[in-house]
């Protein structure tokens, strides 16, 4: 295949006449928009009305979707907005054009290729995990001083999740969804040379900071493409997480064991190899991601992001791009987003926005004007303040658990197990927790379980199975506990991901879910020193720790007064 098909360089904007029509020719949906069950990622506008009635309703009886109901529309939809410029109703426009394209081959491509991004990030978590121990043996650490390493990472990760969250803003999501991949596959690499301890963890934070832009970036990136979000598909998304711990268990079942010390003793650098081979493999996976993603699929620069330069006839040639490789056809015009955002010479402003404008878009997304009306009443309050609880205490008491699962395996039964032991076992907890993201997307639509119940009953389940993990000194029951919480995390993980964008308003919804993953990454950052300093005491302390977190999760979940089960959203 020659160079001209995967060129990653070539330009957008190019000429797909073929697959303009007029508006008037563009057959309406048989449905209002507002009815599709949708979440919004941190940087974009609504995808759908808000108004059951008005414009909606009126495209909802209509046969044809002409000029006059698409701006009765988006005046509709955007009385509801906190702001009302050319760059928002052009992109209410566009947000219109990419619904009625529909869901084709170019979004279940990205689908996958988004999906990189979450076996990436969980790749790294656990790769990292699995090489404390040979880390400690060859470099004389103890077992609880050696979890700095971990904190290294999520030193990365913090930082990499809120750089590249604003730096997308202004580069453009193309260049950053291929530099967070091409980072960690370069510093992935460079990890597996470390030459010191501090040169290893120096590195390991450096992969994390091109993986902590991976879920912020992907994830805005696939709901801008997008014709109608769903919770379901936002789960079905969450799936490719466990595929990242099922890599990394299976490469460190066949490397560590074969290629590593027993012990302190004598341990050097030649024979203990078997965790610089998994890194440089799971650097080297890292950048076949990458190399997938750059020059085997041509990324489409968000239209949303061009409008926001005063792009316009990039951003809807990236809209006619899409619809050509659905196969499809699209009504979406210079002249129509004139004509409904107005037009910049007769409004003598520009659509674009500046540097400083996109910025201050962003963060105002954390100012008190935009958190108030999570807590507009009673009822809207006590959900948001439970759920940023809950992600707050799963963001501690998963990684404090999880990130140092092979040492606790290594451990189980009383007695130091062997390197083949320890990984075989968290090779086998890996594959029986891969069925749980799966099983989610089905127990989400059931009548009276819905969201909240299968989130609350999984949540439930994983604490009670942390202190049975402690409470039994037999490996075999511990190796049970450790594969069935795994089971069961993934379920609460994945609904988790699915409901909180859903119960959240549309205009508000990014400063929901940004709060949500702050908190989540903070208290993750904090999960090492605890595991550091606890342990030291008593070695079961941090799992301990992870089941109360866990429980008291659960406590929040049970009292959430809102299920998205079925329901529009907000």
């Amino acid at each position: 295949m020659g160079f001209a098909l995967f060129n990653p360089f070539k330009k957008d904007h190019h000429d797909f006449p073929s697959v303009v029509i007029p508006l008037a020719e563009e057959p309406a949906h048989n449905h209002d928009l507002s009815e599709k069950t949708g979440t919004e990622d941190n940087n974009s506008l609504d995808r759908a009305p808000s108004s059951e009635n008005g414009a909606a309703g009126i495209h909802k009886h209509s046969t044809q979707l002409t000029l006059k109901a698409l701006r009765a529309e988006i005046e509709a939809d955007i009385a509801t907005a906190t702001d009302d410029s050319a760059y928002d109703r052009k992109a209410k426009v566009i947000n219109r054009a990419l619904h009625d394209i529909g869901m084709g081959k170019y979004q279940w491509q990205l689908f996958f290729l988004c999906g990189f991004g979450w076996t990436a990030d969980n790749l790294w978590l656990q790769g990292v995990a699995l090489t404390l121990t040979p880390i400690s043996y060859e470099f004389g650490l103890s077992d609880t001083w050696v979890r700095f390493t971990t904190c290294s990472l999520f030193v990365g990760l913090c930082v990499g999740a809120s750089f590249w969250g604003v730096a997308s803003d202004i580069v453009g999501r193309r260049l950053a969804f291929n530099m967070t991949l091409f980072l960690a596959g370069v510093f992935g690499l460079a990890a597996g040379g470390g030459p010191t301890w501090i040169g290893t963890c120096a590195l390991y934070a450096c992969l994390g900071l091109g993986v902590g832009g991976n879920l912020p970036v992907d994830g805005a990136l696939f709901l801008e493409f997008l014709p109608v979000v769903s919770g379901n598909l936002l789960t079905m998304l969450s799936i490719w997480w466990p595929f990242g711990q099922l890599i990394g268990s299976l490469l460190a079942w066949a490397y560590i064991p074969n290629f590593s010390c027993d012990g302190y003793e004598g341990c050097t650098k030649e024979k203990n190899m078997g965790w610089r081979y998994l890194v440089l493999t799971l650097g080297a996976i890292t950048f076949v991601m990458f190399i997938l993603r750059f020059f085997f699929f041509h990324l489409y620069e968000s239209p949303k992001y061009l409008l926001s330069r005063g792009r316009q006839e990039e951003a809807v040639a990236s809209v006619h791009g899409i619809a050509h490789k659905n196969g499809t056809k699209t009504w979406l015009t210079s002249e129509i987003l004139n004509e409904i955002g107005g037009y910049a010479e007769a409004a003598n402003e520009k659509t674009g926005l500046t540097y400083t404008q996109i910025v201050g878009r962003f963060f105002s997304k954390f100012s008190l004007e935009r958190i108030a009306p999570l807590f507009a009443n009673k009822r809207m309050g006590l959900n948001t303040a439970l759920l940023w609880f809950c992600w707050a205490t799963i963001g501690m008491g998963y990684p404090l658990f999880n990130a140092f699962l092979p040492q606790y395996l290594s451990q189980s039964g009383g007695v130091t197990n062997s390197n083949y032991i320890t990984y075989r076992n968290y090779a086998i907890t890996s594959i029986v927790g891969l069925p749980g993201s799966i099983l989610a997307c089905y127990t989400v639509e059931i009548k009276y379980i819905g969201r909240k119940g299968t989130m609350a009953i999984s949540t439930v389940i994983t604490g009670v199975l942390l202190f049975c993990f402690t409470a039994s000194t037999n490996s075999d029951i511990q190796l049970l506990c450790s594969c069935l919480e795994a089971f069961f995390q993934n379920i609460m993980y994945g609904v988790l991901y699915a409901y909180t964008p859903e119960t959240f308003p549309a205009p508000n919804r990014g400063t929901g879910t940004g709060i949500s993953s702050c908190l989540n990454r903070i208290t993750g950052l904090c999960a090492p020193l605890v595991a550091i300093y606890a342990g030291s005491a008593n070695p079961n302390s941090p799992i301990y720790a992870s089941g109360a977190l866990i429980l008291a999760s659960f406590v929040a979940m049970c009292l959430l007064p809102i299920e998205t089960r079925g329901r529009q959203t907000l």
